[in-house]
């Protein structure tokens, strides 16, 4: 049975609505060894997130795939409390980021023991919880794959061919995606299983083309950051090109941040229901299009 793995058990097709596909509840961008062990006050978090994600779900989300990998303060015990606390379900991540976040462990595992642990989360579970991972989440530099990221490529590979799970990196350049596309096609993983995740930063439309045409996934994740008009121009012209079957669209909102007082600012979920997708069907997407970019296309990229 195909299954989309989140925070409150397995959840099937029939049982899935909108899904924002790259979204956080809490992130640490600060470099291994800076952050305290217990940086984050789990309490502060429920109490701050929890709220976001029930408005999330009022206005008609039902799952949230938070995208923290290992590395940057990914609580996956916290992830929970917040999930259950709002009754939402949440994707939560494993992986390793790009340096220099790579935790020192990575360093000086093998390639074996990198691959170990990414499957163990996906089928046993994240975190030392119950709760199994829904997808590797891997970075790169903008100049390139240094060794240790495709290391963790290489590894994540084989880790998702293994169970089925989806690959997503934050890779802001076009060319180092191709190279990704080409390192998992030698390790024998379908490009089906790879999302380009902030592809609105990969500003050459030949390269955007090249990785839709490969098979992998985009994604435009920049709702609600500021410059609608420009993401409504974006997507529309994605639609044109012919990218409806591996499109996903989301907000990259929230940002509960353990570093700055209060946890600091964080942008709602709901700005992609409320207004970007009635401002896409006044200009033309319909109903089944719409259904497909915001329940189908999640759906089939991390579900397994």
């Amino acid at each position: 049975m195909v299954v989309l793995h989140t925070t409150l058990g397995p959840l099937t097709a029939d049982a899935v609505g909108l899904v924002l596909p790259h979204e956080h509840v809490l992130v640490d961008f600060r470099l291994p060894g800076e952050a305290p062990a217990d940086a984050a006050d789990p309490g502060a978090v429920v109490a701050r997130m929890a709220p976001a994600l029930r408005a999330a779900a009022a206005g008609g989300v039902t799952a949230v795939v938070e995208c923290t990998p290992p590395g940057l303060g990914r609580r996956v015990d916290v992830l929970e409390a917040v999930s259950r606390a709002a009754g939402l379900p949440v994707v939560v991540a494993t992986g390793v980021y790009r340096e220099p976040w790579v935790p020192d462990w990575v360093y000086a595992a093998s390639d074996a023991d990198l691959e170990r642990f990414l499957a163990s989360e996906l089928t046993e579970g994240a975190g030392g919880t119950g709760v199994v991972a829904g997808f590797i989440k891997v970075s790169a530099g903008d100049d390139g794959l240094r060794p240790v990221e495709e290391r963790v490529l290489r590894a994540a590979a084989r880790a998702a061919a293994s169970t089925g799970a989806l690959i997503g990196s934050h890779t802001a350049d076009g060319r180092v995606v191709l190279r990704q596309l080409d390192v998992l096609a030698s390790e024998g993983l379908p490009p089906e299983r790879f999302l380009s995740i902030h592809t609105q930063l990969v500003t050459d439309p030949g390269l955007r083309q090249e990785v839709v045409d490969r098979g992998a996934w985009i994604e435009y994740d920049h709702v609600g950051q500021g410059d609608d008009e420009a993401a409504l121009a974006l997507v529309l012209a994605s639609l044109e090109a012919g990218h409806l079957s591996r499109l996903l669209l989301s907000h990259d909102a929230g940002w509960y941040d353990p570093a700055l007082p209060g946890g600091g600012e964080q942008r709602p979920y709901t700005t992609l229901n409320s207004t970007f997708l009635p401002r896409l069907r006044a200009a033309g997407v319909g109903g089944p299009d719409l259904d497909r970019l915001t329940r189908l296309n999640p759906f089939a990229a991390f579900a397994r």
